[in-house]
């Protein structure tokens, strides 16, 4: 059984940064591509990132461009990270995992087959 493990929100000010993490389990991920997508109160999830499960590809939404990093520890530690920098109060949302096999429209969840029980990040301005 697949398991998506994510750990690393908190509370931070603007301007801080946090490095969430994301432990997969139940299957082997070196197909798929593993994807960090938020949820803001009354707002619809929406992409942030995405990588291969080799690290090779990464993929960002326009609006974490250069503050964000996704990148994969693909030893035996089976881990996604999201690091986040620059974080603004717009950031401020509950952080999913996800993952899927590979293909395109990378940015729509509902594409992706498991996904993480969530984690939740603040930031206060």
């Amino acid at each position: 059984q697949v398991q998506l493990v994510e750990s690393g929100g908190g509370l931070v000010q603007a301007g801080g940064s946090l490095r969430l993490s994301c432990a997969a389990s139940g299957r082997t991920f070196n197909n798929y591509v593993m994807g960090w997508f938020r949820q803001a109160p009354g707002k619809e999830r929406e992409f942030v990132a995405a990588v291969t499960w080799s690290g090779v590809s990464t993929w960002y939404a326009d609006s974490v461009k250069g503050r964000f990093t996704i990148s994969t520890a693909n030893n035996a530690k089976n881990t996604v990270y999201l690091q986040m920098n620059s974080l603004k109060p717009e950031d401020t949302a509950v952080y999913y995992c996800a993952s899927r096999s590979g293909g395109s429209a990378l940015a729509d969840y509902t594409l992706y087959n498991y996904w993480g029980q969530g984690t939740q990040v603040t930031v206060s301005s």
